[in-house]
């Protein structure tokens, strides 16, 4: 009988940090994201590397202080594909990262394939997103579809020592 409380009690801590893990990873450090009103969504023009605000609608997004890589947006862009692509820099490395399963308008293996096969564009949003002495750089990436349905997150830049392996 002493074993059955013993393994029990080992399944049911296991089960709580399992639980624990998961809601810390899922839910815990996200909140809605905080966009200024008129510069809700940047992109980078051509020329000149200040970015700009964009017009959108319906934006919903999450971000956190925890990390800049969590940070995810779903938006309708009110510009079409064909004029961002003739006016804002286009962003040949785009990786969209998995948003937690709740945040459900961001699919991040639907905007790979998307940017894959062409059927989606993504832009650079604004480079080194968040400046530090690790000299790691992070750049917000904005998808957008022919429809003007759009996607904005935050990705290591292809610049940046993390990302290239390369040596400080």
């Amino acid at each position: 009988m002493n074993g059955k409380i013993v393994a029990g009690s080992i399944v049911l801590i296991a089960a709580i940090a399992g639980f624990g893990g998961y809601w810390l990873q899922e839910y815990a450090y996200y909140q809605p994201a905080a966009f200024t009103p008129g510069a809700e969504i940047l992109l980078t023009p051509l020329t000149s590397p200040t970015p700009e605000a964009i017009p959108v609608k319906d934006l919903q997004g999450i971000d956190s202080t925890s990390s800049p890589l969590r940070f995810r947006a779903c938006f309708t862009s009110q510009i079409s594909l064909a004029t961002l692509t003739e006016a804002y820099k286009v962003y040949d490395k785009a990786t969209p990262l998995n948003a937690p399963s709740w945040f459900s308008c961001f699919d991040a293996g639907k905007i790979t394939e998307a940017l894959a096969t062409g059927e989606a564009v993504a832009f650079l949003g604004q480079a080194d997103i968040v400046p530090n002495s690790n000299h790691v750089e992070f750049d917000r990436v904005v998808a957008v579809f022919p429809d003007g349905k759009a996607y904005a997150w935050t990705q290591l830049s292809p610049n940046s020592p993390a990302d290239t392996g390369a040596e400080e």
